[in-house]
C-alpha cells in the first residue's frame, strides 16, 4: 500500500480560536507516537487565525483508520464539534516527488 497524505482544513468560530487551538495541540504528541504515523504537522494561518491546517503522512490507510478510533482523536472531535464552521479533509497519494 502507498503512503496516505492527509490535508485537513478547519475553520473555527472567531470566539473559539484559542480553545480549539488548545484541543488541536493536544492531538500532536499522542498522534506522532501512533504506529503508522510518519508525519503529523499542525499549522495556523498567519492572516486568519481561525484557519488551521493539518498535514499528515500515514504508512497506509489502515494506520489512518486506527488513528480515527483513538481516544485522543475522539476527545478532540467531541471538544470542538460546536466550534467548527467548516471542515475539509483530503486523503491523497503522492504521484510525483522531486
Amino acid at each position: 500500500m502507498s503512503v496516505v497524505t492527509v490535508i485537513a482544513k478547519l475553520i473555527v468560530k472567531d470566539d473559539a480560536v484559542e480553545s480549539v487551538k488548545s484541543e488541536l495541540l493536544k492531538l500532536v504528541t499522542p498522534t506522532r507516537q501512533e504506529d503508522g504515523c510518519i508525519e503529523y504537522r499542525l499549522h495556523q494561518d498567519n492572516t486568519d487565525p481561525a484557519v488551521f491546517i493539518f498535514y499528515e503522512n500515514w504508512e497506509n490507510t489502515a494506520s489512518l483508520e486506527r488513528h480515527l478510533l483513538t481516544p485522543h482523536y475522539r476527545n478532540y472531535i467531541s471538544a470542538v464539534a460546536s466550534a467548527l464552521l467548516e471542515k475539509e479533509v483530503h486523503k491523497m497519494t503522492c504521484i510525483a516527488l522531486d
